[in-house]
C-alpha cells in the first residue's frame, strides 16, 4: 500500500471521509509555502489565507475538482456537523494549480473550537467539464455523495492536516 493512502487510513479519512482508493495523481497543497502533509498541525493563523493546490499529472485537456471539508465539527468528540465544507474548485485544468479552477463554494477559514479538527483535501478526476451546483449548506455535507451526485470517481489524490483552536500565547 502507498505510504499516502496508509496516513488516509492511520487519520481515518479514508472510512469516515473516503472510501478507500489508490491515489494516482501528485497534489501539492501549501499555506505561505509550508507543504501539507497528512497528520501534520497547522495554526489556524497559519491557513487564513487560501492555500496553493498545484495538479501534476494529467494534462490541460484533463479536469479535476478539489473539495476541502472538517469532518470533525463542531468538535471530534460529537462531529454532528461532519462534514463542514470549507472549499469547492472545479474545472482546474492538469498540470497547473487551482486558480485556473472555477471556485464553486469559496474558502473560509478554519476555525476549530473545540478539540483537534482534520481539514481535508480531496481531489477527483472529472469526466468532462462541467456544471457542478454549490451545495445549500457547508453543514452535513458528504464528499461521497457529492462525489456520486456530480458523477466524479474515486478520488485520485488526497492529503490532511490537524489544527486546533490557538490561545494568544501561541499566537506571539
Amino acid at each position: 500500500m502507498s505510504r499516502p493512502a496508509e496516513a488516509l487510513i492511520v487519520g481515518r479519512v479514508i472510512g469516515e471521509v473516503l472510501d478507500s482508493f489508490i491515489p494516482s495523481i501528485k497534489m501539492s497543497v501549501t499555506f505561505n509555502n509550508k507543504q501539507v502533509f497528512n497528520g501534520h498541525e497547522f495554526y489556524p493563523s497559519t491557513v487564513a489565507t487560501k492555500p496553493r493546490v498545484e495538479i501534476q499529472g494529467g494534462d490541460m485537456r484533463t479536469f479535476f475538482t478539489l473539495v476541502m471539508t472538517d469532518p470533525d465539527a463542531p468538535g471530534p468528540s460529537d462531529p454532528y456537523l461532519r462534514e463542514h465544507l470549507h472549499w469547492i474548485v472545479t474545472d482546474i485544468p492538469g498540470t497547473t494549480d487551482a486558480t485556473f479552477g472555477r471556485e464553486v463554494v469559496s474558502y473560509e477559514i478554519p476555525r476549530p473550537n473545540i478539540g483537534i479538527h482534520r481539514f481535508v483535501f480531496v481531489l477527483f478526476k472529472q469526466k468532462r467539464r462541467q456544471i457542478i451546483t454549490s451545495p445549500s449548506s457547508r453543514d452535513n455535507f458528504s464528499t461521497r455523495n457529492f462525489a456520486a451526485e456530480n458523477d466524479l470517481d474515486l478520488p485520485v489524490a488526497a492529503v490532511y492536516f490537524n489544527a486546533q483552536r490557538e490561545t494568544a500565547a501561541r499566537r506571539r
